[in-house]
């Protein structure tokens, strides 16, 4: 499957401090390249004594920095007008912050961070140390002070009385968000996702083949471009609110909900393959052995219910109809955007969508990946 190039053309600065969580910046640097950045390391001496220096140069394809020298590195990457898009920190000890915070410049990390921040440059911290230290009021203080420079510090996993590093995916859509120049910024997006699951009787479900994907993947692609995210489903994804819903009855509730305590969305994306009938509900287990007749009730539309309450910019999803008359009545009652796709693209990582909106029509093929891209290209291109 094929990754798409969301940082191409871009240059991450990983400063790296001496927390034992250096061993995961191999990961975390080929994470970044698959996604088309290119790496410079910085090392603190501590952190050179946890990592060698060798390992990480290796890992970027070029030489990690372990003193400022007579070509004032810092500088040239992260001063005004230096080749860096993004300066991360990870993993990022409470000495380091502090420091920061403080404006001390006493290893290369701290000289790196000073000059980024001077600069404007997009700054990530992704701190790692023992839950005991986390918690020190001073530090406290200190990540308070960072955020308030406008410092994105990314929250640690709390796991086993230790504040441990972030998840290397989490990592990765951060600093995606921080260089994708925000177009979002200050939009809430609300998505339905993946299938609703019908109770037959004690032990069955009606359901559909929707594995999530394409809901999963427009999600993180509305995180990157900087929207308020919240997404309703039957998973958990990361950097964004994950509503859990199962039935198409508890999907509604969810987003009416959502819905009533925000004000309503500025975008909404119907894109969960919501249950258009819901079973009478057996008492017990059905028997088997023998045919069996279930009645199947209809239910309302959520997506009508939406647009009648709250007329958010729409997007709707809907299984492939030739001639595409029912896809272009939804236009006609308001929705902005139809993506038409065949069944066979339920469940699977690839598809191909016909994406209509009043201007007209294109095809989208490739990876679901792929695909929200270019959806949010799309959506960009229309969107109040």
């Amino acid at each position: 499957m094929t990754t798409v190039q969301t940082l191409a053309g871009k240059e991450i600065v990983l400063a790296v401090t001496g927390s034992i969580a250096a061993v995961e910046c191999v990961r975390l640097i080929h994470a970044f390249r698959r996604k088309g950045a290119s790496v410079q390391v910085v090392m603190s001496g501590a952190a050179a004594g946890i990592v060698t220096p060798d390992v990480l140069t290796y890992a970027c394809g070029r030489p990690a920095i372990t003193r400022i020298s007579g070509m004032v590195e810092h500088v040239t990457f992260c001063g005004d007008g230096g080749s860096a898009h993004l300066l991360v920190i990870a993993p990022c000890t409470a000495n380091t912050i502090s420091k920061i915070a403080c404006a001390i410049d006493d290893t290369p990390v701290t000289t790196f961070a000073t000059t980024a921040i001077g600069s404007g440059m997009p700054v990530l911290i992704v701190p790692a140390m023992h839950h005991s230290m986390f918690r020190h009021p001073g530090l406290t203080e200190n990540i308070e002070k960072l955020e308030e420079w406008g410092i994105r510090i990314l929250s640690p996993r709390i796991e086993e009385g230790k504040a441990k590093i972030a998840d290397i995916d989490e990592i990765v859509l951060e600093a995606e968000r921080a260089v994708m120049g925000k177009p979002l910024a200050g939009k809430r997006v609300l998505i339905t996702s993946g299938p609703c699951r019908e109770l037959v009787d004690d032990v069955r479900i009606l359901t559909t083949r929707s594995s999530g994907t394409m809901g999963k993947e427009l999600a993180l692609q509305a995180f990157r471009l900087g929207a308020e995210v919240t997404i309703v489903h039957g998973d958990t994804i990361p950097c964004v609110t994950n509503i859990h819903a199962g039935s198409a009855g508890e999907m509604r509730d969810a987003v009416m909900n959502e819905m009533a305590i925000r004000g309503g969305t500025d975008i909404y994306i119907s894109a969960a393959a919501i249950s258009d009938f819901a079973p009478e509900r057996t008492s017990g287990k059905i028997r088997s052995g023998k045919p069996a007749i279930i009645h199947l009730n209809p239910l309302k539309k959520l997506i009508d219910e939406v647009m009648q309450e709250y007329s958010p910019f729409t997007v709707a999803f809907k299984i492939d109809q030739k001639p595409e008359g029912p896809a272009r009545a939804m236009l006609k009652k308001g929705i902005a955007m139809v993506l038409m796709n065949h069944p066979d693209t339920m469940g699977s990582r690839d598809g191909e969508y016909n994406l209509l909106t009043s201007r007209g029509s294109k095809k989208l093929s490739g990876s679901k990946e792929e695909i929200a891209k270019d959806v949010w290209k799309s959506i960009l291109g229309i969107f109040p």
